[in-house]
């Protein structure tokens, strides 16, 4: 039984081996120059490397195909596509995901936008303190100012430090005042792009409920 079995596995042997030497035969290989003609040679050579060339057997069958060889400038256009394509890859799955992580954090639309609201307060919230300490330091500029003028007025030399005081106060004033046009500007922003975000919200629980009603669980 054991010869037989070993008798059997040296057929099959035989008969693979005889198999892939009819596929692949004698290896050639074919490539067509920049003006489009064919040519054969049984060795490679740096003109097929150069437009790239097929792996052809004895039958005239091409085993594989290999591509031209790139230059330094075109690898480095190749590797930048490459790494563009990867990154708007992962930019997609991230908004996949964040997507999906909004859907299971607010199940209805209620909870979203009660979400949305508490980040509006947030800036109003800080909207409204800035304007509270811009009226307190302008109310102290007001006084340097008025300090200087009752001394000018008495006909004696501001002292410098009340002037120094006057320019320090200006500054922190105008720093209150910048910092309130761009927590109102951001608050524009977000009313804004919440109203998109409400509006992708939207579409996204759509599709989700459409397919829980298409899908019913058992």
């Amino acid at each position: 039984m054991r010869k037989s079995l070993l008798v059997f596995a040296a057929v099959v042997l035989v008969a693979s081996l005889s198999v892939c030497a009819q596929n692949t035969g004698n290896i050639r290989y074919k490539w067509y120059d920049g003006q489009g003609l064919m040519h054969f040679s049984d060795s490679l050579t740096a003109e097929a490397m150069k437009y790239g060339y097929d792996l052809v057997n004895d039958h005239g069958m091409v085993v594989r195909h290999v591509p031209r060889q790139l230059n330094a400038e075109e690898r480095a256009a190749a590797n930048k596509l490459a790494a563009e394509q990867a990154a708007k890859q992962r930019a997609a799955q991230e908004i996949a995901n964040a997507e999906a992580q909004m859907l299971t954090a607010y199940p209805d639309e209620e909870s979203y936008r009660i979400s949305q609201q508490q980040a509006l307060d947030n800036i109003d919230q800080q909207i409204h303190t800035t304007q509270i300490n811009l009226r307190s330091q302008e109310k102290a500029l007001t006084g340097l100012l008025g300090r200087a003028a009752d001394i000018e007025n008495a006909k004696e030399p501001v002292p410098k430090f009340v002037i120094d005081g006057i320019a320090t106060q200006r500054n922190v004033v105008n720093d209150q005042r910048n910092t309130l046009k761009r927590l109102q500007a951001l608050r524009a922003q977000t009313v804004e792009l919440q109203a998109r975000q409400l509006a992708r919200y939207r579409e996204l629980k759509a599709a989700q409920d459409k397919a829980a009603q298409d899908n019913p669980t058992e």
